[in-house]
């Protein structure tokens, strides 16, 4: 089906219909441009309100709780963090997709990791956006000035590289990431946690069954590793070692990405928007590049955060509001905003196809890298309901650890018990 038959106007009785869709805030203007296209497309039959919830996905998370709980409130299409889909089908906020997806798309069309994350019991409850998955970025111009030709490829590396390029350059951070009280903390935890071999709970991504790819739901925690207190070390170590500051421990990504910008830091963990964001704050492609986290040793993996946002449908909206939401879906998701997407925001696509597409990645050289981490170094969050109360604790065990509060085998230890405590009151 091509953009142009999915943009066609959709007649409903009674007039126009409606619709509210409410999704993270774009500094790139690329939502409300797609949202402006197609109500022109659809003028007369729907009109879609964006509306803009904010940079962070915890307050996000929040405000749709709040509305979804009390009732069906003003949001028909919502635009959900990966993390979410147990959650809000559990409570059967959302619609069950799974006749309408089989329906109209070719599950083979999508990433296995990015359906995988829109599906919760071998049912489909929503339909991938965009995907994300957790990046280095760094800046090449002043590791060539200390004679360094490209990336490290391990945290020992990085240190060494870090600390002669701040040397040499009078650079003031070697490597920032995200170490605050929120979500962005419990991933950059899970990251090292993963890059030294550990893992948190059972339920990694995999690819199951004939129905569709998937996830199985986490129950038994595996986060007390020697493994994963070596992974909490290491970050630790990049702290006290004066690599990264003591500063981390409450940067959230706009903290990490301004200091960043500013010249302030060699090396930055982030996600794939960061490309675009870069080059619009005025660093050029000839300053910064980008490269797979490091591993914890020579040999080792690197591990990257399966991130992004699916597309779900109130359960308590009209019929007409879901069809016609179903219908901005169908568009959102199309090949022609899948690449306005990755052009102008810098957000990885969805489909397969457009991995292999050669303008695309000439024009988006992040295309690339994005297949080669989502293919080979990505990792799941744990696949739960009660995800956020987890996600707590352990950004909470991350913040300590860096400040020197907890060593990494006592924030294992720490974290262990109180997510054993989770799975048990919730079964």
């Amino acid at each position: 089906m091509t953009a142009s038959m999915l943009a066609a106007p959709l007649h409903a009785e009674g007039g126009v219909t409606e619709l509210v869709f409410a999704s993270g805030s774009d500094d790139s203007g690329t939502v409300q441009r797609l949202v402006d296209a197609f109500n022109e497309a659809n003028r007369g039959a729907i009109h879609v309100t964006w509306r803009q919830m904010g940079p962070e996905s915890d307050a996000h998370r929040r405000q749709l709780v709040k509305e979804l709980s009390s009732g069906k409130g003003e949001i028909d299409l919502i635009a959900t963090d990966v993390i979410w889909t147990a959650e809000f089908a559990k409570n059967r906020w959302v619609e069950d997709l799974t006749r309408r997806f089989y329906g109209a798309y070719d599950r083979d069309s999508f990433l296995a990791p990015a359906l995988g994350s829109a599906s919760y019991r071998l049912r489909i409850w929503g339909v991938p956006w965009y995907t994300d998955a957790g990046l280095m970025f760094y800046r090449k111009d002043k590791l060539a000035q200390s004679g360094f030709a490209g990336p490290p490829t391990t945290w020992e590396e990085l240190a060494r590289v870090a600390r002669k390029v701040m040397k040499d350059t009078g650079t003031r951070y070697g490597f920032v990431f995200q170490g605050g009280e929120y979500e962005g903390g419990a991933v950059n935890a899970a990251e090292f946690i993963w890059s030294a071999g550990g893992e948190l709970m059972t339920g990694q991504l995999t690819v199951t069954g004939a129905v569709l790819p998937g996830v199985a739901e986490t129950d038994s925690v595996l986060v007390g590793s020697d493994a994963a207190a070596r992974g909490l070390d290491i970050a630790r170590k990049l702290v006290a070692d004066k690599v990264s500051p003591l500063a981390v421990a409450s940067f959230r990504e706009r903290e990490a990405l301004d200091a960043f910008v500013a010249g302030d830091a060699v090396f930055l963990r982030s996600w794939p928007y960061v490309y675009t964001a870069l080059q619009q704050a005025g660093v050029t492609l000839d300053q910064f590049g980008v490269a797979p986290l490091p591993a914890a040793s020579a040999g080792g993996r690197s591990a990257s955060c399966l991130g992004g946002w699916n597309l779900m449908i109130n359960a308590r909206s009209s019929k007409s509001e879901r069809d016609a939401a179903w219908k901005l879906i169908r568009y959102l998701t199309a090949a022609a905003q899948q690449k306005r997407q990755a052009r102008e925001a810098g957000l990885l696509p969805v489909l397969r196809n457009l991995y292999e597409d050669p303008d695309l990645v000439k024009e988006v050289p992040m295309i690339g890298l994005g297949k080669q981490v989502l293919t080979s170094r990505l990792h799941a969050r744990p696949i739960s309901p009660f995800y956020s109360e987890m996600s707590a604790r352990i950004a909470r065990a991350f913040n300590r650890t860096l400040k020197g509060e907890l060593t990494g085998a006592e924030a294992a230890r720490i974290l262990d018990k109180e997510l054993r405590a989770i799975v048990r009151r919730n079964r």
